[in-house]
């Protein structure tokens, strides 16, 4: 089995879903590709890849970079594709890091799909479900924060984390405002995104710890790891780290080796896919951490997460980032999580998840296609 085709369609989603101070000065459509493989087989594998800053450049870097590649190779090469497109990475790629991951996605979907099982059993399933905590964007008042968590609260929804967009004077209000609204006893966890001093990420940990929050997420950059091993040795809430780290598992080594992460993130879109999360996870778990696994943006990929999620132990919830509507994109229905809050891995082969492509033809703003010549 080989790959011989190799497709992406550009698909515009046509409004931005951050505020002006992260959007910026450029334009940010939030777009999306859809990435298809075709094996001389017949069977295909899919992925969705973020294309939020410039779909022309995940575009180039997939047809130009990664899917010369992939094409001619059997799927079930991942490790040495994952390898190659490494040192291609390294000699002047500089792949975003969002790339390569979508499309090692693709190939372990083709094989799932040649063995006939869902994505988590041929990884190697460790359960079939998890709790949700709902995963809100950036708001302009602390009412905002509170009435989502307690929208979702009312939904069932286990678990809420919240992105206060600063300064910290505000954040903090925010966490009091939320835990005072949800009661003592409900999953909290907080990620500014922040790039927060020393002192004001101790400070804020110390509420924190007081409101009873399950983690503090990314107050600093995450290259900044002397402040995160500052932080950890100081504060008792566990201190989550690593979610744009670079470098794959290598990267979240140093973290690691730096004592700078009491839990570490990665997912299939930003850590160079399934394979580059599987690694993350097992080193994670060598050192005795959790490696929660973080939002891709993108429902289908979110899905694959999941499986992802479902086929390691060191991983307590599923990050559910809301509202849905805005990241469902082009996938056909909605995520299975039921009434109690569980999500529910698919059972059918691969990732057992659909793209809408109706929809996607409709909204393609650009489709290109490579096909394996012998």
């Amino acid at each position: 089995m080989i790959i011989t085709k190799f497709e992406t369609w550009w698909v515009e989603r046509g409004r931005c879903l951050f505020d002006e101070k992260r959007q910026g000065g450029a334009k940010m459509g939030w777009d999306v590709i859809a990435i298809k493989l075709t094996t001389d087989t017949g069977i295909e594998g899919v992925a969705t890849c973020m294309a939020a800053r410039s779909g022309a450049v995940s575009e180039a870097y997939l047809q130009e970079s990664i899917g010369p590649v992939v094409l001619g190779r059997d799927p079930h090469d991942r490790e040495a594709i994952f390898q190659e497109l490494w040192t291609i990475d390294r000699h002047e790629a500089f792949f975003p890091v969002f790339l390569p991951g979508p499309v090692d996605v693709a190939l372990w979907d083709i094989c799932a799909k040649e063995a006939g099982l869902p994505l988590y059993k041929y990884i190697g399933a460790c359960r079939d479900s998890l709790p949700v905590y709902a995963s809100g964007n950036f708001h302009g008042t602390v009412k905002e924060y509170v009435d989502e968590a307690l929208y979702y609260q009312s939904k069932g929804i286990p678990g809420y984390k919240a992105h206060p967009g600063g300064p910290v004077s505000f954040d903090m209000e925010v966490h009091q405002a939320i835990r005072d609204a949800v009661g003592p006893d409900y999953l909290l966890m907080t990620d500014p995104v922040g790039d927060y001093t020393i002192n004001e990420a101790v400070t804020v940990g110390r509420q924190l710890e007081r409101l009873n929050y399950k983690w503090f997420e990314e107050p600093f950059r995450d290259f900044e790891l002397y402040k995160y091993t500052e932080l950890c040795r100081t504060l008792d809430i566990p201190i989550a780290a690593t979610e744009t780290t670079r470098g794959c598992h290598w990267g979240v080594a140093q973290v690691i080796a730096q004592h700078a992460a009491d839990i570490v993130r990665a997912d299939v879109s930003w850590k160079d896919g399934i394979t580059g999360t599987l690694k993350i996870a097992h080193l994670a778990e060598a050192f005795g951490l959790n490696c929660e696994i973080h939002t891709t943006t993108m429902n289908y990929m979110d899905l694959v997460n999941l499986h992802v999620s479902c086929a390691i132990k060191n991983c307590e919830y599923f990050e559910y980032f809301v509202p849905e509507e805005n990241y469902t994109l082009p996938m056909k229905g909605k995520l299975p999580i039921d009434e109690h809050g569980i999500i529910h891995v698919p059972q059918g082969p691969g990732v057992g998840a659909e793209l809408d492509w109706d929809l996607i033809e409709k909204n393609c703003r650009s489709y290109r296609k490579l096909e394996y010549k012998g």
